[in-house]
């Protein structure tokens, strides 16, 4: 029996779109893709939709999978870095078929 407060799995549909937020509870975007490794067959990075301001200009961002801690409860993905260190940061090239 699958326990829906200790989960082992999650779908990829659930995953894509899933609010990410940081330790201040600030809202830094959503999961817009999973990126797979082909080797392991594991996730190795979400990319990160990053809305600066009133949903305008989006970035997108390469996040490393073993740094989001999912809050179940809160259907959420906690990532420690804050609104104005993304707003700082280059993001994904066109290039990446994003």
């Amino acid at each position: 029996m699958v326990d829906k407060d200790d989960l082992d799995f999650l779908s990829a549909s659930t995953i894509k779109g899933g609010k990410v937020v940081n330790r201040a509870g600030e809202d830094l975007g959503k999961i817009e893709e999973i990126m797979i490794d082909l080797q392991s067959g594991k996730i190795a990075y979400a990319v990160l939709s990053f809305s600066e301001f009133m949903g305008l200009g989006n970035k997108f961002f390469a996040i490393p999978w073993q740094i989001l801690t999912l809050r179940l409860h809160e259907h959420a993905f906690l990532l420690g870095i804050t609104k104005e260190t993304l707003e700082r940061q280059e993001t994904l090239k066109k290039e990446t078929g994003l």
